[in-house]
């Protein structure tokens, strides 16, 4: 038989996990969703990435907060900015009831920096806004996302080009891949190496069999 302190602390321990507070439901179910749509989208998969999106926005929208919603949004923004692709009009149906945080990446992700105040942005961008680089941002996705605002603003190193393709590869993005691909392309169309066009153009026919 258990001695009675430990049956005692057992108790103690149990009366205590059943009165810890767990989290409301929509906010693990629009984390997982939100993390859906991100990875379906970035493997290219539109329809899934749409029913993911959907899940979130209604989870999001069931606590009647529009800065919840518009934080989804932006999600939603900015994997699209990774792949280039810049319409973005369900955070701009809410702009005005976000918080000035949130407008401020939303600034970041358009190109829009004249003004802007970095201290507002999540940390690992803020640099970016400095340095005009992408020296610094770990984060793969990060990195895509401020990749695609540093070209929007303008401000893209021509060296930093090859940073994004890169990183798209590593992951196994195909649509970032594609989108940055192209950009090479252009590049290199622009520039008349043939050569480099002739490459860039098999490694997107590779990317784009499956």
């Amino acid at each position: 038989m258990k001695p009675l302190y430990v049956m005692c602390a057992l108790a103690l321990a149990l009366a205590g996990c059943a009165s810890k507070p767990q989290p409301p439901s929509w906010q693990p179910n629009a984390r997982d969703a939100l993390d859906g749509y991100t990875d379906a989208w970035l493997k290219g998969d539109t329809l899934a990435a749409d029913a993911e999106f959907a899940r979130a926005r209604r989870e999001t929208a069931s606590t009647g907060r529009f800065d919840r919603v518009a934080q989804a949004e932006l999600v939603r923004c900015a994997v699209q900015v990774a792949a280039l692709e810049t319409d973005c009009p369900g955070f701009g149906a809410i702009a005005a009831e976000a918080t000035p945080a949130q407008r401020a990446y939303a600034a970041y992700l358009e190109g829009r920096w004249q003004g802007l105040d970095a201290a507002l942005l999540p940390a690992q961008h803020r640099p970016v806004v400095a340095s005009g680089t992408l020296a610094g941002v770990a984060d793969p996705l990060a990195r895509l996302v401020a990749a695609g605002a540093l070209l929007r603003a303008g401000r893209i190193a021509p060296g930093d080009i090859g940073v994004p393709v890169e990183t798209a590869s590593e992951q196994g993005w195909r649509r970032p891949l594609l989108a940055w691909l192209g950009v090479q392309e252009k590049r290199a169309q622009a520039a008349g190496d043939a050569a480099a066009v002739e490459r860039v153009r098999k490694r997107m026919a590779l990317v784009a069999e499956y």
